[in-house]
């Protein structure tokens, strides 16, 4: 079905695509390299209580059914979805993910310690989301 849109109005809203996407739609989406090679999904988001913006979306990744699976948490800002592999891209090399920041799938990590967030961002060199430090 072809739909005839007159270049002269506006497009309809419900042809235009838009920028915002629910929570647990973005829980469970790959996050590729550029070359389309899957990294891991993404297990959650971590939102800043108040401001309300996405700090990190937590990167579930490794080990064989469940045993050994890490969790690492990314900047927010160093995530862009890419439609064209319908996946957060991510370039990370096997050995800048090994070394990234990260926690055992069993653990829980201690949101509330700043300087493990510092080295987070530090690693990744995107600037806090608090602002300077």
């Amino acid at each position: 079905m072809q739909i005839d849109v007159d270049p002269l109005q506006p497009i309809p809203s419900t042809l235009q695509p838009h920028s915002l996407i629910a929570s647990d739609r973005v829980e469970g989406t790959p996050v590729r390299r550029s070359d389309g090679s899957k990294l891991g999904t993404i297990q959650r988001l971590m939102i800043d209580k108040h401001s309300g913006n996405v700090a990190y979306a937590v990167l579930s990744f490794g080990g064989f059914l469940g045993v050994g699976r890490k969790h690492l948490p990314i900047p927010w800002a160093r995530l862009n979805y890419e439609r064209t592999l319908g996946a957060y891209q991510l370039d990370l090399t096997e050995e800048e993910l090994k070394r990234a920041p990260s926690f055992g799938a069993d653990k829980d990590f201690d949101w509330g310690d700043r300087s493990k967030e510092i080295q987070i961002h530090d690693f990744y060199r995107v600037r806090p989301y608090w602002g300077a430090y």
